[in-house]
């Protein structure tokens, strides 16, 4: 506990310079790729680090099976594996930001982005 009270004192002596690291972390998040794939690699996609999608690939043997319903549970599935790392990546950014302190609740904090 005292471990993170130390880190959480230094954090705040630190506090003038954090808008400027977290501008940087979010501008090394918007080019970090996470990608997520569902069914095989039959569906596949690539999200920023800041969460929007830059491609969605679906194999041509999956458009050929011409079968939509399989098509609406991939596609869901490979972008949810590609947020759930998205996620990942602004968790680990944070930590690193904040000198590996574990702040209670951080993980879902960010859950919802």
């Amino acid at each position: 506990m005292f471990k993170n009270l130390n880190g959480l004192a230094q954090m705040l002596r630190n506090a003038s310079s954090m808008g400027q690291r977290v501008k940087e972390i979010r501008e090394g998040l918007a080019t970090e790729v996470a990608t997520g794939a569902a069914g095989g690699d039959l569906v596949t996609v690539e999200v920023s680090g800041l969460g929007e999608v830059k491609r969605l690939r679906l194999a041509p043997e999956l458009i050929e099976q011409k079968d939509a319903e399989l098509m609406e549970e991939l596609v869901p599935a490979a972008l949810n594996e590609a947020l759930a790392k998205v996620r990942k990546m602004h968790v680990d950014k944070m930590r690193e930001a904040t000198g590996g302190i574990d702040l209670p609740g951080l993980d879902e904090a960010l859950a919802n982005l």
